[in-house]
């Protein structure tokens, strides 16, 4: 029989301090949204499977946990993502002639961890733009991504640029089908060039080229220019590296420092995104911080096929790459009857402060709190004074 007190693989408790550091980073993301014109939105947990799914593709799918409604006998899906039912309330509920931008934070579940030290319960904080085509919607997801991150304790971020239409360009006339594409989209994801040669191997030869020059197409700035002379000159792709070109520049000129890589060949994600998009690094972190870009086919099933960009994070794993911040200080009082001390108590709570009642019988246990201050009675009065200190302030 398993221990009452076991959880799921990939599952954990978060504990006191953990939690605290994460509740911090938490309401330091949505304030840093609402700085740039973000509204929070709560979608629920629970949702029909079709409006989970919609757009989004088959990865998404497998990584979505399925049970049946015991009220209508319908399948729900618990998310694994929130985008979907931002763009359905965007598309749905709010109904918006213009431009809307929506953030939230929240709990996802995922069928299998995303990878080894991954946990299957994130808590993911994303921001979405609707409803601009242009790149100025791009830019600023990205530039709000970069400034979360700062605020989070990342001082040096790097920044990898890609887009979705290099590869549709690419294969543009090509008969493949959607299984196809969606296997030479993972192999270019792990650069497996090997399994590349094999699914490209009846392709024409200038695409079957630009596939197999697109996993070594990643760098600095002089990526672009080899991109242009490698791959096939089909309008999606000059586009596509034009618009990169113009997104590395503003963010260079933006944040001072932040350097700007390319990776042509990323293409997670590859059915859900349908433009630029982006992975930001930094800190001790191998895998990417936090992953965004153009998606602007996912309102379409909600019957309003709106332009979006935007990007989203775990909350969890940004916590286990910043340090843990010092415990607030804390004021240790004695607890009481008489109206005064109680009176003060309130008082001090209601300005704020960490106040620690010590409880009859664990006055030795209240030691091990970080307590700089104490409630003293200093005659008639209740007053502060330092821990150690003789006499009240």
């Amino acid at each position: 029989m398993l221990s009452a007190w076991l959880l799921p693989e990939h599952v954990a408790d978060v504990l006191p301090a953990q939690a605290a550091l994460i509740e911090k980073l938490r309401r330091t993301l949505l304030d840093k949204a609402r700085t740039y014109g973000f509204e929070l939105v709560i979608p629920p947990l629970l949702e029909h499977l079709e409006s989970l799914l919609s757009g989004t593709g088959r990865e998404l799918d497998l990584r979505t946990f399925k049970l049946v409604d015991q009220l209508s006998g319908r399948t729900l899906g618990v998310r694994a993502d929130t985008t979907t039912q931002a763009a359905r309330i965007d598309a749905h509920l709010l109904n918006r002639d213009g431009v809307t931008r929506l953030c939230y934070c929240g709990p996802v579940l995922h069928t299998q961890p995303a990878g080894l030290s991954a946990t299957r319960e994130p808590l993911q904080f994303g921001a979405e733009i609707f409803g601009h085509m242009g790149l100025e919607a791009d830019l600023e997801v990205m530039e709000l991504a970069l400034d979360c991150l700062s605020a989070c304790g990342f001082p040096s971020l790097v920044i990898d640029l890609a887009d979705a239409r290099i590869l549709r360009g690419v294969l543009a006339g090509c008969p493949v089908d959607a299984q196809r594409l969606q296997d030479i989209a993972l192999a270019l994801a792990d650069k497996d060039s090997a399994t590349l040669d094999d699914l490209c191997a009846d392709l024409p030869g200038l695409a079957a080229d630009g596939i197999r020059a697109l996993p070594v197409l990643y760098g600095g700035a002089e990526v672009l220019s080899t991109a242009r002379a490698r791959l096939p000159g089909h309008p999606l792709v000059l586009c596509a590296l034009e618009q990169l070109e113009w997104l590395a520049a503003h963010l260079q000129s933006s944040f001072h420092g932040l350097r700007v890589g390319f990776d042509l060949s990323d293409m997670s994600g590859y059915s859900y995104y349908s433009g630029a998009r982006f992975a930001i690094y930094g800190g001790r972190s191998s895998d990417a911080l936090a992953r965004g870009g153009r998606y602007d086919e996912v309102g379409a099933v909600f019957g309003r096929n709106r332009p979006a960009a935007g990007f989203s994070l775990d909350v969890k794993a940004i916590a286990e790459c910043v340090a843990t911040p010092a415990q607030d200080a804390a004021i240790r009082a004695p607890w009481g009857e008489q109206p005064a001390v109680r009176a003060a108590v309130r008082r001090l709570r209601a300005q704020g402060n960490i106040v620690l009642a010590v409880l009859p019988g664990h006055e030795v246990e209240a030691q091990a709190f970080h307590c700089d201050q104490e409630l003293v009675q200093v005659g008639d009065e209740w007053a502060l004074r330092a821990v150690g200190s003789a006499t009240g302030a």
